[in-house]
């Protein structure tokens, strides 16, 4: 019962405060969503995975240990929801909206929190959450990109590509790897703007949720939303389950590769949504809707991560 009043007081209930008055700001004033949604893309995402990365202490065997935990975790997660866009006859652009509902997970703003929770200020779970991160950063602002611009502008791909080249998140990862590395300090006059920024990351992604949310006609697809929360949710943590298992990773590494896979959809499904015009009400339903459900599925993965020896 703990867990499940920390998780609503400090996750869900903060979130949907921010996703409120996001819905306010839109009622009262028409904010302009694409300009929100370049502010996140090119200025606010870049800042914050920079920081972390810059911050963090990874070793070669826990990034590479990481990696191969998330790869199959990720291709896993792929051929699972390709099988369910199949069955279910998806077409045009519900076909990447309902992959990027399922393999983009908020491993940011939710997961590194939670994880500290649930781990007790534990560094080295941290560091396992911050590898997650940067994946779920790059892969949003590249494969993400692609797979959404090609379904809304099928016979331009030298025109994606160019934009997948514009994105800031790409180039800030291995800087930030490098300058770690060599360990260059950054004077302040210019690390003091990216503290700056990358703490407004997470305000203004969730405003962003809320103007979204707050423009549409609610037109609940409720199978396809539901769908989505059960892939998501559910099936996500128990495929971490398996592949911690097929690896033979155990103990709390074990844990928090788990629960890194039990966090609800990813913003980033919503900010390429809105910046691409590709079925923008359904992805913002299923971020909200699994944000709430998550109070329950992630306290329940809490509770079964014990027999995870």
């Amino acid at each position: 019962m703990n867990v499940f009043t920390h998780i609503l007081l400090n996750n869900v209930i903060p979130l949907t405060i921010m996703i409120v008055l996001g819905i306010w700001l839109y009622r009262a004033f028409r904010l302009d969503i694409k300009t929100l949604s370049k502010l996140n893309f090119y200025l606010f995402s870049p800042a914050i995975v920079f920081k972390m990365l810059y911050e963090s202490q990874l070793s070669l065997a826990l990034i590479g240990q990481t990696l191969l935990f998330f790869s199959l975790f990720f291709a896993a997660m792929y051929m699972l929801i390709e099988i369910v866009i199949r069955v279910r006859r998806y077409e045009g652009g519900m076909v990447p909206a309902m992959r990027n509902s399922v393999i983009f997970y908020n491993s940011a703003n939710y997961a590194i929190p939670l994880n500290q929770l649930v781990f007790v200020g534990d560094a080295f779970t941290l560091s396992v959450q911050i590898i997650i991160m940067m994946m779920q950063s790059l892969i949003p602002n590249t494969y993400g990109i692609y797979s959404v611009s090609s379904a809304t502008n099928k016979n331009d791909s030298k025109a994606t590509m160019r934009t997948i080249l514009t994105m800031p998140v790409i180039y800030v990862i291995p800087v930030a790897f490098l300058l770690r590395g060599l360990e260059v300090p950054i004077p302040d006059p210019v690390y003091t703007p990216i503290n700056y920024i990358s703490n407004a990351f997470i305000a203004t992604a969730l405003l962003t949720l809320g103007v979204q949310l707050g423009s549409m006609k609610w037109k609940l697809n409720f199978s396809d939303v539901m769908l989505s929360n059960v892939l998501r949710l559910c099936i996500g943590p128990a495929v971490g389950f398996a592949i911690v298992k097929l690896l033979g990773i155990d103990g709390v590494m074990a844990q928090a590769l788990v629960l890194s896979c039990a966090v609800p959809t990813s913003l980033s499904s919503v900010l390429l949504a809105v910046e691409y015009d590709n079925e923008p009400e359904f992805s913002s339903q299923v971020v909200f809707s699994s944000t709430i459900f998550s109070i329950f599925t992630v306290t329940l993965v809490i509770y079964l991560m014990k027999f995870i020896a």
